[in-house]
This record gives structure tokens, sequence and C-alpha cells, in this order.
């Protein structure tokens, strides 16, 4: 028989995911314009009410009644469908992702996540691999060659970054002996795995960015090579979908950063009151989102070619030793007592100062060979 109650509560989750989500993208780009102008000694958004709190309904209702394009030879039913392959996997992402423990609720036991499954990382993993169709068939159907450009430009950087990505997830399934979510976030009650892990927390932080396509790694949007990338045809509430996708996985990513590096929804009386792991998850979430933009408002753009290097000769290598380090640390604790587990970080940040000598090394020989 049918547990209707059940049944509602996951609906009741669901929407409350989907509206979290869609709020958070539109106050996302306040937020990110806002702070942009504070370090850039701007004004910013301050006209669409109180401090500009209106700015992004303002941008909504501009967007859904601009004009919608398509091009005559688009392929239109692939130019339509790509925006929605982009913006879903972003939201389905979250519904794996837990905010807390279990709470009571109208005397109903009620676990703060959608769908705690024993998979989540290798779930994360394939859902997040999705969009990238979304991006290459936006380039493709848009029958323009600087979309396409774009596009596929767009696609090797995220396919190239997605190796260490996956390597990273490694590293927390190893650290945590589990790949489910909860039972990581529950395994660094006693440690965040950021200091277990602190080199493979920065490679986590630094491939997100560039799987989101955030500065330094926005290729898409680099209007003075490619027009536009990928979404060059695109206007109206298309082009707001990928937009929204954007920023929807900046949410998300730093969500999943927060649950596999900082602890998740744990913190002070989370025992005693199970409703603070929502709080805790969202001032994390917030500390990450203003890490991110920080980075675009100081560095520039990386150029293409060293864009690929970065993430083919430095991070990927630079994630594989990080696996090799975790798994003979976690072995040699095993064996010889736990006093080793601090061999980890150690040996990894030693591994990172390594890379770092060997990059510097490699720019100095260039630079000086076109002196």
């Amino acid at each position: 028989m049918i547990d209707l109650a059940l049944v509602l509560e996951w609906v009741i989750k669901s929407l409350v995911v989907i509206f979290m989500l869609l709020g958070g993208f539109a106050y996302l780009t306040w937020f990110e314009r806002r702070i942009l102008a504070r370090m850039q000694t701007r004004v910013g958004p301050n006209r669409a009410g109180w401090q500009g709190l209106l700015q992004p309904v303002a941008d909504a209702v501009k967007l859904v009644f601009k004009e919608e394009l398509i091009p005559a030879r688009a392929d239109k039913v692939i130019f339509v469908l790509a925006p929605i392959l982009t913006v879903v996997p972003a939201t389905v992402l979250a519904v794996v992702i837990p905010f807390g423990t279990q709470v009571i609720l109208f005397g109903r036991q009620v676990n703060l996540a959608v769908a705690d499954i024993n998979v989540g990382i290798l779930f994360l993993m394939a859902v997040a691999s999705v969009a990238v169709y979304g991006i290459v068939l936006a380039g493709w159907s848009s029958n323009n060659k600087f979309a396409l450009m774009g596009g596929m430009r767009s696609t090797a950087q995220m396919i190239s970054y997605e190796l260490a990505l996956g390597l990273s997830f490694v590293l927390v399934a190893l650290m945590a002996d589990s790949l489910q979510l909860s039972e990581i976030v529950e395994a660094q009650r006693t440690m965040w795995f950021v200091v277990l892990q602190p080199v493979g927390a920065i490679v986590f932080l630094i491939v997100t960015l560039a799987e989101v396509n955030r500065a330094p790694f926005d290729m898409p949007e680099a209007e003075q090579e490619l027009a536009a990338g990928f979404h060059s045809e695109y206007s109206g509430m298309k082009f707001a979908l990928f937009f929204m996708a954007e920023y929807q996985k900046m949410i998300v990513i730093s969500i999943i950063a927060v649950t596999l590096f900082f602890g998740g929804y744990l913190g002070p009386f989370i025992g005693r009151f199970p409703w603070l792991g929502p709080v805790y998850v969202l001032g994390k979430v917030v500390a990450l989102l203003f890490g991110m933009v920080w980075i675009r408002a100081t560095l520039p753009r990386i150029r293409y070619d060293r864009l690929m290097d970065l993430g083919w000769k430095v991070l990927l290598p630079l994630v594989l030793g990080l696996v090799l380090i975790t798994a003979t640390g976690i072995l040699l604790a095993d064996e010889f007592g736990n006093s080793l587990v601090w061999s980890i970080p150690v040996v990894s940040i030693l591994a990172g100062f390594l890379t770092v000598g060997l990059v510097d090394r490699s720019l100095r020989r260039k630079f000086n060979a076109l002196r």
C-alpha cells in the first residue's frame, strides 16, 4: 500500500529545494553585483527597491517579456531543449544532499534530505556530467560557427576538469569509507576533511570553478574571442535558463563542497537543536560563494591553452598523487596506530608545494625564453 504521507513529504521537500535554488539564483546575482561593486569602488544595483533588493525581480520581468528569436537554419527542437538540459541537472543534484539530521515535524520523523541514497557520490558524478550535453548541443543546434566553437571549447574544458573532480570525490570516499553523503558528513564529527586533506579541498574548489565556467575559467563568456560562446544565438527566457544554470550550479557546488570537506550541517549544539543544520549549511555556503565572487573580482581570465595545461598537466597528476597519499596514510593508520593519520595532511601539503614549485619553474623558463 502507498504511504500517502511519505509521498506528500517527498513532494514538499522537493518543492522546498526547487524554490530554494530559484530564490538563491535570483539573489545570488544581487549578492555578486553588490560585492563586486564594493570591491571595485562602484555603486552596484540600488534603484529597484531598498538597496536594490528588487533588482532580480526587475531582471526576471525583463527577460520574460523580451522577444525570443530562433535562427532560421537552427535545429529548433534541440535549440529549445539545450537550455533545459543545462538547468535541470543543476537542480537535480541538490536532492541527495543532506541539510541536517532527522527532525520531528507534525508527529512524524522527517529526514532533512529529499533522497539520502547510499551511492550519493556516484549520483553527483553522473548527473553533473549531463550538463555537458546542454552546452555542446546549444552550440551545435544554433548553426553558427562562433557558437559551435564556443560550445566545443567549453565542453572540452568541462570534460578535462571532470577527471580531477572525479578523483576529488574518490579522496572523500576513501576518508569516509562510504559513498553516502550523510555518512560522509557524520565521519567529520571529530575532524573536517579539509583539515585531513587540505590540498584536496583546494583542488576541488579550483576544479569546480572550471566546471561551472566561473572566472578565471569563464571561457564561454569570452566575448572578445568568440562573440559570447555557445549561447550567442539565445535571447529571452532561453538565455535566462543558461544564466540560471550557472548560478544554480554555483550554489549546488558550494553545498557539495560544504558536505564533502567542511562538515556539512555539523556545528555547535546540532545534537540538541537539529534545525540548526540548514543554518550551518547556509552560512558555510555563503562564505564559499563570497570566495567565488572575490576570485572573479581579482583574477583575469586564463588563456585557453594554459587552462587546459592546468587541468591535464597540473591538477590531474596532483590529485592522483593525493589519492595515493590518502590511501597509504589510511592503511598505515589502520596498521600502526591512528596517530599516523596526520601523515596525510603533512605529505599532501608537501606535494602541493612541490607542484606549485614545478609550475613556477616552468613559467619562469618560458618567460626567460621570450626575453
